[in-house]
């Protein structure tokens, strides 16, 4: 972002008003993702991974699913965004978060100086859409979600935007609710990292509750706090 950039911006990328002037905010710009090199030996590549997923038949979604749902983005990105689990438009496309929620979440991105074509890598807790987009089940979870945690642990991002119910309760180990656990920093321990991490409600939602937009745009003026960009120390 420039310093032209202001609050009337990020209200405008999401479709919020009225205006106000962004302050205090380090201004930032995005930069080529560079490969981590404290990554621990014994973990398997991006790439092993993405291959072990695809052949994977853990839980019966496999039996369903058209294709599985991997990633987006730029791998060891600093800033790693994590959702749930795939939908009808996902499962077709092999990506994450792509038809109007995943609009709204790059509109939410640009808005903090970020893109998921330079610097934010994406992935979802599950890697199989579940039948009729419906939740989760717990086993289901428990089955797949080893796999994100290894793709942070690989990838070694600094900061981690978690978006959705599951998702947050999942990699934070907690059974409260979004709005219960957003407005605050919180951290994610992988390998013996603490990450930052922002919680936020996800943009699937958002389309369905336009009014909590504006609860989105605290979450994001925290998540610009952190300095997630390249080449900082």
């Amino acid at each position: 972002m420039t310093k032209s950039n202001s609050k009337a911006e990020l209200f405008h990328a999401m479709g919020l008003g009225p205006v106000w002037e962004l302050k205090n905010l380090a201004n930032t710009k995005a930069g080529e993702a560079v490969v981590p090199q404290a990554a621990s030996s014994d973990l398997p590549s991006l790439d092993q991974l993405r291959s072990t997923v695809a052949a994977c038949r853990a839980c019966g979604l496999c039996e369903t699913r058209t294709q599985t749902v991997f990633s987006d983005g730029v791998p060891y990105a600093p800033l790693m965004v994590v959702g749930e689990a795939p939908g009808a438009e996902e499962d077709a496309s092999g990506l994450p978060f792509v038809g109007r929620a995943g609009q709204l979440l790059d509109r939410m991105l640009t808005a903090v100086g970020a893109n998921r074509a330079s610097d934010v890598y994406i992935a979802n807790v599950l890697k199989c859409r579940p039948p009729g987009n419906r939740n989760p089940e717990v086993a289901e979870i428990e089955k797949c979600s080893p796999f994100v945690f290894q793709q942070i642990a690989v990838s070694q991002p600094k900061v981690l935007l978690l978006v959705g119910r599951f998702a947050i309760q999942t990699l934070l180990g907690s059974k409260k609710s979004v709005g219960e656990l957003r407005g605050q920093l919180h951290h994610v321990t992988v390998q013996g990292r603490d990450i930052p991490a922002v919680v936020t409600y996800h943009p699937a939602y958002l389309l369905r509750r336009p009014e909590e937009k504006a609860k989105v745009w605290d979450d994001l003026l925290l998540l610009k706090q952190q300095d997630f960009t390249q080449g900082s120390a």
